[in-house]
Parts: structure tokens; C-alpha cells; sequence
């Protein structure tokens, strides 16, 4: 098997090969322009997301600057999905993002390991395993995404986690390791943020109900 082939199998292979090397440098080629542009240039920017990014859905958007080991290659947006300042995507496996999913600052989500064995990391030693993230996915600002991890609809994970494990739907979790610390319900129709209430139908339309 070639080391392409082995890495695509989800085996260890040698990520410092030129095979893999050179198609990885292929990939990243405009990364550097998108980072380098902002509000005002939202047209070029769209454009860029759909040369980068295996998939790119209506009204997705990062704000630059964003990283990827292979330039989004292997990162599947839905729609409407908004990654904030910082988001770096170690997408060497794929990485599967529903609609709407919110990505707060600096959170990095992550394919790539390395065998825990000493000898295999000096001989550059890789595996990839892919991430799910499911729709509607609020993910807090510095959190880590490990590699193979999948998040269920609708979830928040808190600010600074670090999910090491797959966490389900409809939940609220947060921690080292992320942990679920309760369900979302029926309180949050009711309550935004520390007491304060929602002064609106939050099943209606925003543009509409506040009419």
C-alpha cells in the first residue's frame, strides 16, 4: 500500500512523506489570501471557501484568520455554519460540520494523533480518525475537539473544553475531559443567560415576533 493509501485506511502512516507532502502544499495554496481579507471583501472570501472546503454550504462564513493542515480539504460545512477568529481545523482525516453550528474563537478540531509509543513518533508516525459534529452545535471559544469525537444536534460545549469522548444530542457539556452536565429543556425557552428572560415567543421568528 502506498502511504496515501494507508492514510485514507485510517492506518499509521508516514505523514513526512513526499506523496503526502506534496499534495498537502497543494491544498493550502490560499489560505494566506483568504487570512488576509475581511468585511467588505465577503464575495471573495465566498469564493475562496468553495475552492478550499470539500463542501460549503449557503451562508457559511469564518472569520478569518482560520488554519488547516490541508487548507479545509477534508472539512464538510453545512449551511449557515459560522466559525469565529482562530478556528484551526487539523483536517489531515475529514471533519463533518452540520447547518447552523456556531464555532466560538480559537477552538481547534482535530483528525490527526500519533501512537503513544515513543519509537513510532520518531519515525513520523500518524493516524487519522474523522470528526461528526452534529446541527445546531454551539461550540464555546478555546475548546478542543479530539480526533474521532462526534457531537450530537443541537448541543453547547462549554468554553475551554477538552471532548475526548463522543457527547450526545440536546445537552449541555463542559470540562477536561467534557462531561455532560445536563439536558437542554424546557428552562430554555425561558432564560438566556444568568436569570435574564427571554422577552420574546422563542419558537417564532426573531424578525418576526418583535414586530
Amino acid at each position: 500500500m502506498t502511504e496515501t493509501e494507508r492514510m485514507n485506511a485510517g492506518l499509521l502512516y508516514d505523514c513526512s512523506k513526499k506523496e503526502i507532502m506534496g499534495t498537502q502544499t497543494q491544498y493550502v495554496q490560499h489560505m494566506q489570501e483568504y487570512n488576509t481579507l475581511g468585511l467588505g471583501h465577503e464575495k471573495r472570501m465566498e469564493e475562496l471557501l468553495k475552492i478550499m472546503f470539500a463542501e460549503v454550504g449557503e451562508g457559511t462564513y469564518i472569520q478569518p484568520p482560520f488554519y488547516a493542515n490541508w487548507g479545509g480539504h477534508n472539512v464538510h460545512l453545512g449551511k449557515f455554519v459560522f466559525a469565529n477568529f482562530g478556528t484551526t481545523f487539523v483536517d489531515d482525516g475529514n471533519i463533518y460540520i452540520g447547518d447552523y453550528v456556531m464555532i466560538a474563537p480559537n477552538v481547534t478540531i482535530a483528525t490527526a494523533g500519533h501512537p503513544i509509543y515513543p519509537p513510532l513518533r520518531e519515525q513520523m508516525l500518524q493516524y487519522n480518525a474523522d470528526v461528526h459534529i452534529g446541527k445546531n452545535v454551539w461550540i464555546g471559544a478555546g475548546s478542543v475537539i479530539c480526533p474521532g469525537v462526534t457531537i450530537g444536534d443541537n448541543t453547547v460545549i462549554g468554553a475551554g473544553s477538552i471532548v475526548v469522548n463522543d457527547i450526545p444530542a440536546n445537552v449541555v457539556a463542559v470540562g477536561n475531559p467534557c462531561k455532560v452536565m445536563r439536558k437542554i429543556d424546557e428552562r430554555d425557552k425561558e432564560v438566556y443567560f444568568k436569570g435574564k428572560k427571554i422577552d420574546f415567543d422563542p419558537d417564532g421568528k426573531y424578525d418576526e415576533v418583535r414586530k
